[in-house]
């Protein structure tokens, strides 16, 4: 009876880590454990979702996919994983902060993939979800944990890119979308020193955000600005300038909230509930 009793506990306890913070999945070929790691609120499982063959595990958080490819370490996927579930829940009581936009999120399919060589990218992604990538070498746990020195995490980048381009342009086109003439990329009208479709050769000397890939173009300039301007505001750039001056100029909470006083109104604005703690990549530890 004692035997029978710690089997059913091991039983309930394994099915949920298998759902925790995770969201409803009616393929029940991907609820199999593969991997339950070392995270008390996520657990690996098995992929098969059409699309996304190179990635053979998941994480879902919240609802939202988190993808793998065999070359990944599994420290990175929980990792990532950690880092999405503080962006929407930055203040850890197990509600999310603005649940509009994780349900745009959700109606976008939106996912992340993790990859190890570039000939892990999905060969057919769906086109109707709207996904970010982020590299294994690129993800690093440690420099939460080390003074916020040494190599950058890119996790920091890659998942909140997915949480804006997914979420909040979606739940607020007006104000966050990334075409022209919206509250947001006004913004970033300004701190380029003007209205630039096409990147200038030079930027304004006025200007404090010159990112200058010419790859990149006016949505996906916007997209990177609302993450410098997030991430300094969070602290994460404080350290970083010399790296990033080339690009950005305000690595500070304070300097955005004295220089870009646009963008700083709307992303302290409560109405948005936007985070205002860094991820570390410990979610309710």
């Amino acid at each position: 009876m004692i035997r029978e009793s710690i089997q059913l506990l091991l039983s309930v306890f394994v099915l949920m880590m298998a759902t925790s913070c995770s969201g409803d999945d009616d393929n029940t070929s991907e609820t199999a454990i593969i991997s339950p790691g070392n995270d008390p609120n996520f657990t690996i499982i098995a992929n098969s979702d059409v699309g996304f063959s190179n990635f053979n595990r998941k994480v879902i958080v919240f609802g939202i996919d988190i993808y793998a490819a065999e070359g990944v370490e599994d420290s990175k996927l929980l990792h990532a994983s950690n880092l999405l579930a503080q962006y929407l829940d930055n203040d850890e009581d197990e509600v999310i902060d603005n649940q509009l936009v994780l349900d745009h999120m959700v109606q976008n399919k939106a996912f992340l993939f993790l990859w190890n060589t570039e000939a892990d990218f999905p060969s057919n992604e769906p086109s109707d979800r709207v996904g970010q990538d982020l590299g294994n070498d690129e993800t690093i746990p440690a420099w939460h944990t080390n003074g916020h020195t040494g190599q950058f995490d890119a996790a920091i980048e890659e998942v909140w890119h997915i949480v804006t381009n997914a979420g909040y342009e979606s739940a607020y086109p007006t104000v966050f979308g990334t075409e022209t003439e919206t509250e947001m990329s006004a913004a970033m009208d300004t701190a380029r020193g003007g209205q630039f479709i096409t990147i200038p050769n030079p930027y304004p000397s006025e200007a404090w955000y010159s990112y200058d890939d010419p790859t990149c173009d006016y949505g996906c300039q916007a997209g990177e600005y609302i993450y410098w301007v997030m991430t300094s505001m969070l602290g994460a750039q404080e350290n970083r300038l010399n790296e990033i001056d080339n690009e950005w100029r305000l690595n500070t909470a304070a300097l955005v909230q004295s220089t870009d006083t646009a963008a700083y109104a709307l992303l302290s604005d409560p109405l948005y509930k936007f985070p205002t703690v860094l991820p570390d990549g410990s979610y309710r530890h």
